[in-house]
């Protein structure tokens, strides 16, 4: 099946594949390395706009790690899942210190890299320098285990061994520099576009006529993974607390922990442990507002905001400090304060 399928998804991406992407047609790996991280655990229509702010504000590695890491947390936020952040800010510092600015060319060497897995070294190599060398996101263990009917479960490293190794197995075998990359671009496209988690469109993909898992008429059974995450609850209370002038007392939280190293309302875990870093006269000017609802990877957070309006921007007993209505946007911001501040 080696070659018929490499085969069909190379020719597949050359015609019906995505090409429009401002992140494709190019072999600039750091404009791949730059979308990969983006595109981890995030919709293509969300990064679209974060990519394109991105490269206006750090067009290159270079640019990248010469700026402040809240410059690059304020650009990021809405985003999610911030590791990725300063990891991405990171690895922009190893590049020009280790590498003079230049990414490395395998694979191998790519993982070495901060925030840089197997499989998005992989996609960097592959993509930008022809290297032969699976990817294995989401989409395509997607893809793969459908087609070849791969029914063992993934929620063992074992398993999860055999399939990298059937996926390297399948890599085209010639001609790397032009297949490679049209390869490891094709096999994504089918994942997102084609072959998806709840409504394959089997009729229309260049591997149907090979594809274990539609010959027993059981996509949706594939790929099989039973581990299940843990999800978890926490109640925070913020406090807003905001003068005259549109000033709002913001702290930056620490590293490690929710939100690490944005810029945020003070969060207390109990209303009780709030009121105690306000003098009297302040408690008693506190209001609550409506609890909001935040959905973390394993965890949702319930977040009680908690009012206090000063007629002027007055020292508080607490860390951080006050910054002007005209600033706050440009801070690394987590969605729901940044929503919360924005619609108040």
């Amino acid at each position: 099946m080696s070659a018929d399928l490499a085969g069909r998804v190379v020719q597949w991406q050359q015609a019906h594949g995505r090409h429009d992407l401002p992140w494709q047609n190019t072999r600039d790996p750091y404009r791949v390395w730059l979308s990969e991280i983006m595109l981890q655990q995030t919709q293509v229509v969300t990064v679209l706009d974060y990519f394109a702010r991105f490269l206006a504000r750090f067009p290159d590695v270079a640019a990248l790690a010469a700026a402040p890491l809240d410059d690059v947390l304020g650009l990021w936020s809405g985003l999610g899942y911030y590791s990725r952040a300063r990891n991405l800010y990171r690895c922009a510092q190893v590049v020009k210190t280790l590498h003079d600015g230049a990414f490395p060319r395998t694979a191998e060497q790519l993982q070495t890299l901060p925030g840089i897995g197997r499989s998005t070294a992989a996609a960097v190599a592959s993509l930008c320098f022809g290297e032969r060398v699976a990817i294995l996101d989401g989409n395509v263990k997607r893809v793969l285990t459908r087609a070849l009917g791969f029914g063992s479960d993934l929620a063992s490293a074992t398993h999860e061994r055999a399939l990298w190794a059937l996926a390297t197995d399948l890599l085209p075998q010639s001609d790397l520099q032009q297949t490679m990359p049209r390869y490891t671009q094709g096999v994504m496209d089918l994942g997102a576009t084609l072959c998806t988690s709840r409504q394959p469109q089997c009729q229309r993909c260049p591997l149907a006529s090979i594809c274990v898992a539609k010959a027993q008429g059981q996509p949706l059974s594939y790929p099989v993974k039973t581990r299940k995450l843990k999800r978890s609850t926490q109640s925070l209370w913020l406090l807003w607390a905001s003068s005259a002038d549109g000033q709002v007392w913001l702290s930056q939280r620490p590293t490690p922990g929710v939100w690490a190293g944005l810029y945020c309302l003070p969060l207390f875990d109990s209303l009780d442990a709030l009121e105690l870093v306000l003098p009297e006269p302040q408690r008693g000017a506190l209001q609550a507002g409506p609890v909001l609802r935040h959905v973390l990877t394993h965890k949702d957070l319930h977040l009680h905001p908690i009012e206090l309006r000063l007629p002027q921007a007055e020292v508080l007993g607490l860390e951080g400090g006050w910054v002007a209505a005209d600033k706050w946007p440009a801070l690394g911001l987590p969605a729901p304060i940044r929503k919360w501040l924005s619609r108040n």
